[in-house]
């Protein structure tokens, strides 16, 4: 079960939202009441929500990237405005060289 113990030995990332499922489960009459603990829990472990919008907003701007280019602009400058790769973690002088 991943709700126990990390590599390091401490608690797992997970192990709060296993909590508050066991607590909940624990005092329900039906264990339909505890769906919103168990989606958390399951959520922690396996990411599926988040991947799944990761890959919407990348959709999308790929969507958008091709609208543009289509529209004239040239790709680097469409790649350079976006949000997915340009976050500004790198910066560049106005030759394009990375500092």
């Amino acid at each position: 079960m991943a709700s126990g113990f990390s590599y390091t030995g401490g608690r797992s990332r997970c192990f709060a939202y296993w909590q508050e499922f066991q607590k909940c489960y624990a005092q329900a009459d039906a264990p339909q009441q505890c769906q919103l603990q168990a989606e958390d829990y399951l959520e922690c472990l396996h990411h599926t929500k988040e991947t799944a919008r990761a890959n919407a907003v990348k959709a999308e701007f790929i969507k958008q990237a091709e609208h543009q280019a289509k529209e004239g602009r040239k790709v680097a400058d469409v790649l350079a405005d976006g949000v997915i790769v340009g976050v500004g973690l790198i910066q560049r002088d106005k030759d394009g060289q990375d500092k």
